[in-house]
Order: C-alpha cells, then structure tokens, then sequence
C-alpha cells in the first residue's frame, strides 16, 4: 500500500507522535509511507524509520490578512495536490483539522481515497472559518477518525459526516526516548514524593488551575512536590504564579524532556488539569507504568481512560481548584488507595495497546476500498 500522510510539522506534540507511530508500523509491514509537512525535517522531533519519505512543500503567502492567509491556502492545495498526482497513493490520510480540509479539496477527483482525522473535540476548534469548511468538506471523505465517542457523535449531528470511526491513539512500549534528557534525581530529592503533570504550557492544559489547587494542600503535604514535565508559551505567567504563591520550592518546571517514560517511574500520583483534551496520551502513558491518576472530567478523553473510583479520580467541573485540591489531597493522603488504584491502572496498556489501534486502521483502510499493491494488502 501506498500512503500519504500530510501534515503542518512533526515537532513534538500528540499528533505529531501517533503520525511517528502509525508511518513506522506501516513501513515495517511493507507499505510505501510519506510524510508531507510545511515545516523543515530539521525540526522534527520523532525518530522515523529510514524507509519513511520525508517532503517539504513551501507555501506561498500566509502573512498579511486574510487575502494572503486564502492564497496561502490556495498553494497548500495546489502543492497537496501535485504530490498526489506524483506519488499516486492508495490513501492520502490528512492529520488534524486544517491539514484534513486541505487534503479532502486536493484530492477531488483523484484516485486516491482520502481518511480525514480529528486529534481534539470538534467543537473545541477556535477558527470559524476552519470550522465552516470542516462543515462544507468533511462529508466528503472517504473516512473520517476520530479519537473518542463523543466527537463521533457530534461530526454526525453538526457536520452530516456518517463515515466515521473512533480509534484511540495508539500506546506502545518503549515509549520514544529523545533528547533532552532530564533525570528525575537531577531536579527533585529521591526522598520527596512527587504529583506529576507531563504536557505543553499552555493555557488548554489546565496548569493555572493545578498550581492552584497545590497551593492550598501544600502547607499540610510538606513531603509532596508539583512537578510539571514540559514547555511552552506560558511558563512566563506559570512561574509568577508559584512565585506570587510562595512555592518556587515546591512546584518545579525543569522544562521539556525526551525520557518521559523515567518521570512517570519517579511519579507517585499523575495529575491532568486540563480545561478541554482531544484524547490525552500523557494520561494514558502514566496510567500504564502503574501511576494512579486524578483528571479533570473535561471534554475530551479522560472519562474514556479513567473509570472513576477504580483506576482513578475524575473531577468536576472543570477549572474548580477546590475539587481538585480533595482528590489529590484523598490519594496523597492515602497510601493504601493509592497504590490499589495504581496497580488497576496498569490495565490501560491493553485497552490501548498498538495492536489493536493498528488493527483498527486497516478497517479503515479497508472501509475505504484502498487496494493494497504491498504491505497492508
């Protein structure tokens, strides 16, 4: 089989990766995989195995209003469509909302058959205009995938999509490692007991609220640190916070690491603050290394992870630093409940484990009709 995989970068992120994952299995199983991106290979985060093509198109346009940004559009098109027409897919597969639109039109009257995919819930998306051609163009696709139940539902009742499939990201062991390394004993003592959250700083994540909530059990946890795993364009305002509350000791951002999978073994309880997820792999990476784990209940993704009161905490709502500070502070506290929904948690490994997402795409591949010529047949 033959497959197209565009989109924007394959800089760090959750989309970024499940694309890693699923070009590397099919290319191990024999399929020709390219990867389309705007950005440069130098920037990308995720190892590919060395068969997986990589191609860059350069767009024209893009500043200067909405007359440059519609050109700009204009020429992703163009460029998507001129490399279907050379490598001639099976299935051109478009990752993410904007990359899924501009697929579906470059792919009109082709041959190739053209999967569109969704990483967060639909309605979250913040463009309207992105959101009006999703309405227009998403009916069109030979398939569309979906990461839980509750996107599913509402492309078919706000866009008329009825081919839609929901596939949970994949989870696999190793997860990548990467650089940079940070070693846990590097940035907190081996004898504090450690909350983590793994995730981007950004304002979607929650984190405002996680410091938050910290700070009011802190005083009474003195043998528990905040750690936050990760970077971004909010560690400016995340850093005043724990200074403006006094705990620049206590809740510490070392920054981006590539040895997530060492964190979540230092980890004693995994925390998600997050005001909306499309699906949320960080929770379910902890969840499988035996982390018990305490998640808002926000739209999308940790009610499909966490069965409450078994394997974990769910919170709502969303953004009430008063809940979330009692259910971290009921497992910190608690050593025996703790460890009993640890050791159920464990348990998500299988429920999302690779294989069976792998599995899931070839129904999709096969809901489409995309004739396999070798590998994926």
């Amino acid at each position: 089989m033959n497959i197209v995989i565009f989109i924007y970068s394959m800089q760090c992120g959750g989309a970024q990766r499940l694309t890693a994952n699923l070009a590397n299995e099919w290319a191990a199983q024999g399929a020709r995989v390219s990867i389309v991106t705007e950005t440069s290979t130098e920037l990308d985060f995720y190892p590919l195995r060395e068969s997986v093509e990589r191609i860059r198109v350069r767009v024209h346009g893009g500043r200067g209003g909405p007359l440059a940004g519609f050109a700009a559009n204009i020429s992703r098109i163009r460029s998507f469509r001129r490399i279907l027409r050379q490598l001639s897919p099976d299935v051109a597969l478009g990752m993410m909302t904007s990359a899924s639109v501009l697929t579906i039109l470059a792919g009109w009257g082709l041959a190739c058959k053209v999967v569109a995919t969704e990483h967060t819930h639909p309605p979250i998306l913040p463009s309207r205009l992105w959101a009006v051609l999703r309405r227009c163009v998403f009916p069109s696709a030979g398939r569309i995938v979906v990461l839980t139940e509750e996107s599913k539902s509402w492309l078919k009742e706000h866009c008329g999509c009825s081919a839609v499939s929901v596939i949970p990201p994949p989870f696999a062991l190793p997860i990548p490692r990467t650089e940079p390394v940070i070693m846990p004993h590097t940035v907190v003592s081996p004898d504090r007991r450690v909350l983590l959250a793994v995730g981007r700083l950004h304002e979607a994540k929650g984190l405002d609220y996680l410091i938050d909530a910290f700070s009011r059990i802190a005083g009474d946890l003195p043998d528990w640190d905040l750690v936050i795993v990760g970077e971004g364009s909010e560690r400016s305002r995340l850093e005043q916070l724990v200074m403006a509350r006094d705990l620049h000791e206590r809740v510490l951002l070392p920054g981006h690491a590539g040895n997530v999978s060492d964190w979540y073994q230092r980890a004693d309880l995994y925390v998600l603050s997050s005001r909306f997820e499309g699906f949320s792999m960080t929770l379910v990476e902890a969840m499988a290394a035996g982390v018990a784990a305490v998640s808002y209940d926000c739209d999308c993704g940790p009610r499909d992870i966490i069965r409450h009161e078994e394997n974990g905490l769910l919170v709502r709502p969303v953004g009430d630093a008063d809940r979330l500070a009692q259910a971290l502070t009921r497992l910190m506290q608690n050593d025996m409940e703790r460890q009993r929904m640890a050791a159920r948690a464990a348990a998500v490994a299988q429920t999302f484990a690779f294989e069976r997402t792998v599995a899931l795409w070839s129904e999709v591949f096969s809901a489409v009709g995309a004739s396999g010529r070798r590998g994926l047949a």
